[in-house]
């Protein structure tokens, strides 16, 4: 299994040569890009062979394989390969019979989950799955998913879930939003979350001790670090229960919140709960939470719906921010 992954991944990387019509890939490219790939993606150093390499080109070209136009050409006395045809890509075929058939058995797996406790997000995948299998052989989408296509950083997102699995710390290279330095962490990685649709990392800052979050996007770099990896002491369904969102100041405790709503707005707070502590009697949200950005920001997106009664702070935080928002217009 571990071998035909490999493979996957090394089609993949090669594809993605033979697809740049601006770069002349020789044989000792597509060995090192390969090898980085490979390393990236298990947080390992790995090296691919010269044979394998012309193995794979072989297999890429057969019927067996993908029947890709690859094409060797001379430059002097070297060669370098790419498709004949530009707008040829692996990625671009649709399923054959065999992968479908892989893709339905491991449906048929995950429907004898779905009723398993702490297995709710298997519907997800399944709905996901079904999507995708059913487009490819009926080329019509019915169902679409809140997706970003155009999101930075997730190629990021299996080299870190390999590094958390094998406990290998890392030395990630960040730029914030706010700033044109970029600054270099020691982090050993513990978790992975996504909220409003992007990706965040969650480990110990090892130069502060502290649990710090860094945003997929804002990832330049990720190199495994000589620094010993410091084992995960956190329960993350604890760390996450008390707030909304990805930020957690662990020094502050949870406030006791109480904002009125609208009547139009309140079946739909009842059906889409904001929070697990939410209780509403007649017009009045309670919530036990502590304050942070995303809460302020899901209180300002039900505009004139939502105010703040309780606590004085987050009452003044909130109207603070609306008076800054009427500056602008």
């Amino acid at each position: 299994m571990a071998q035909n992954k490999n493979a996957q991944i090394r089609y993949k990387a090669l594809d993605k040569c033979f697809s740049n019509q601006f770069k002349r890939f020789y044989i000792n490219d597509l060995i090192e890009y390969c090898s980085d790939v490979l390393t990236e993606h298990y947080a390992t150093e790995t090296t691919v062979s010269r044979r394998q390499i012309f193995d794979d080109i072989d297999f890429m070209k057969s019927e067996a394989g993908y029947d890709a136009p690859i094409e060797s050409v001379k430059d002097g006395r070297k060669v370098f390969y790419r498709y004949s045809d530009p707008e040829f890509s692996i990625l671009k075929m649709p399923l054959n019979p065999d992968e479908l058939n892989s893709l339905n058995e491991a449906m048929e797996t995950l429907s004898r989950m779905n009723n398993m406790p702490g297995f709710d997000w298997v519907n997800s995948i399944q709905a996901k799955l079904s999507a995708g299998i059913n487009t490819s052989q009926q080329n019509r989408q019915i169902i679409s998913f809140e997706d970003n296509e155009f999101l930075k950083g997730v190629e990021f997102l299996n080299p870190l879930y390999q590094s958390i699995l094998n406990e290998q710390c890392l030395d990630i290279h960040y730029q914030g939003f706010n700033t044109n330095r970029k600054n270099v962490f020691t982090v050993s990685p513990y978790y992975l979350k996504q909220y409003n649709n992007r990706w965040f990392l969650f480990g110990n800052n090892h130069k502060v001790e502290k649990i710090q979050n860094l945003a997929l996007d804002r990832i330049v770099e990720i190199q495994s670090s000589k620094s010993d990896y410091e084992p995960c002491e956190i329960d993350f369904d604890e760390y996450f229960e008390d707030i909304i969102g990805v930020t957690n100041n662990q020094e502050e405790q949870p406030a006791k919140i109480v904002i009125e709503l609208s009547n139009n707005i309140i079946p739909y707070i009842q059906s889409k709960p904001i929070h697990g502590s939410q209780n509403i009697k007649g017009n009045l949200l309670k919530l036990e939470l502590k304050l942070n950005y995303e809460l302020e920001s899901v209180i300002l997106s039900f505009g004139e719906n939502m105010k703040v009664l309780e606590p004085k702070k987050l009452k003044e935080i909130i109207k603070n921010r609306l008076q800054e928002v009427n500056k602008n217009y």
